[in-house]
C-alpha cells in the first residue's frame, strides 16, 4: 500500500513537471502544433496537457482562438514560475546524475600568467591524473575574463575581487618581499628598515603597485614609500629579471624569487618587513548548476593550496 502511494506521488510529480514543460513549450514555440512537433507528440495531446494544467491551477492561462493565442495575466505569472521551477528541476536532476558519474568533458580555466606556469602546474597534473575523462584548456593571463563571452568555466586570480557577478573562493594569501641585486647596494650594508630604501632606484609591478607601496612589520608598524620607478611593467618575470640585472628594487611574490635568493643574485631587503600579501581567489560566475568537472576542480584546488602555500 505504502509503495503504491509513493508511486502515485512520484507519478503525480512527474505529470506536473510534464504539464509545465508543455505549457512553457507552447508559449515559446508560439502554437500548439509547433509545440507538438518539438515534443514529438500530437496537437490533441498538447491541448489535453494544457487543459489539465489549467484545471489543476483553476486558472485560464491562454486565450485561444482559431488564428491567435495570447497569455492571460495569470498565464504571465504562471510562465515565470514555471520557468524558474523547471530550471531548478533541471539543476537537481543534473546534480544527481553528476554525483553518480565520473567528471568528464572540457574545462576552460584562466590562471595568472606567472603563477600558472609554475606553482599551479603540479596541482593541475594531479587533478588530471585523478580524472582521466577531463581535459583542460589552461589559459594564462592576468585580467578577469568575460566568462560568458569567452566561454570560461573558472579563473584563478591574484588580487582583490569586487565583481558581484562572480563567486569568489579565497585560496591563499601570497607573501611579497622587497629585493634587489647586490650590485645595487654598491657595498653598503643590507637595509633593515623601509626608510633606507627610499634613496634606491625602484622598479614597479604596475598590476599591484606603481608610485607608492607600504611595508609592514610583524609588530604592527608600517611605512609607506613614495616611488618614482625607473621601469614599470605588468610582468612579474620581467620585473624580477630587471632586478637581477641591478636596475632597481622591486616588491615581488616570494615564491618567484626562491632560486635567486638561494643563489645570491637577489637579496631580501629589510627582511623583517613585508608588503601586504596578495589574496588569491578562484572565481566563477553564478549559475543554477555547475558540472561535476568544475565542482571537482574547485574542491581539488582548495585541498591542494595548503601544500602550495608551504612552498611560498
Amino acid at each position: 500500500m505504502l509503495y503504491a502511494q509513493r508511486m502515485t506521488i512520484s507519478s503525480n510529480a512527474a505529470d506536473r513537471i510534464e504539464l509545465m514543460q508543455t505549457f512553457v513549450r507552447i508559449v515559446e514555440a508560439g502554437s500548439m502544433s509547433a509545440a507538438a512537433k518539438q515534443l514529438g507528440t500530437t496537437q490533441p495531446t498538447i491541448s489535453r496537457r494544457l487543459q489539465a494544467l489549467e484545471r489543476m491551477l483553476g486558472l485560464r492561462l491562454l486565450q485561444r482562438s482559431t488564428h491567435a493565442m495570447q497569455l492571460t495575466e495569470d498565464g504571465e505569472r504562471c510562465l515565470a514560475h514555471a520557468r524558474e521551477l523547471l530550471s531548478h528541476w533541471s539543476a537537481l536532476t543534473s546534480d544527481v546524475q553528476d554525483a553518480r558519474e565520473e567528471p568528464a568533458g572540457l574545462l576552460r580555466i584562466v590562471a595568472p600568467h606567472a603563477f600558472g606556469q609554475q606553482q599551479l602546474i603540479g596541482p593541475l597534473n594531479d587533478f588530471l591524473l585523478r580524472h582521466p575523462r577531463v581535459s583542460v584548456e589552461w589559459l594564462l593571463h592576468d585580467r578577469t575574463p568575460d566568462f560568458i563571452a569567452e566561454n570560461i568555466d573558472c579563473a584563478i586570480r591574484v588580487g582583490e575581487v569586487s565583481d558581484p557577478s562572480v563567486i569568489a573562493i579565497k585560496l591563499a594569501d601570497v607573501p611579497r618581499i622587497a629585493v634587489a641585486a647586490p650590485a645595487l647596494l654598491a657595498g653598503q650594508p643590507l637595509p633593515t628598515h623601509p626608510a633606507q630604501l627610499s634613496a634606491l632606484p625602484w622598479l614597479a609591478l604596475r598590476t599591484f603597485y606603481r608610485n607608492e607601496i607600504t611595508l609592514h612589520h610583524a609588530s604592527g608598524a608600517s611605512h609607506q614609500l613614495t616611488l618614482q620607478p625607473r621601469l614599470s611593467t605588468d610582468s612579474l618575470f620581467a620585473v624580477r629579471n630587471a632586478a637581477v640585472q641591478g636596475m632597481g628594487v622591486c616588491v615581488v611574490s616570494s615564491w618567484a624569487l626562491r632560486d635567486e635568493l638561494a643563489q645570491g643574485t637577489l637579496l631580501h631587503l629589510a627582511p623583517e618587513w613585508q608588503a601586504t600579501p596578495l589574496p588569491m581567489y578562484l572565481i566563477y560566475p553564478h549559475a543554477p548548476h555547475y558540472p561535476a568537472r568544475l565542482r571537482s576542480f574547485i574542491d581539488h584546488m582548495r585541498a591542494a593550496m595548503p601544500a602550495i602555500l608551504s612552498d611560498l
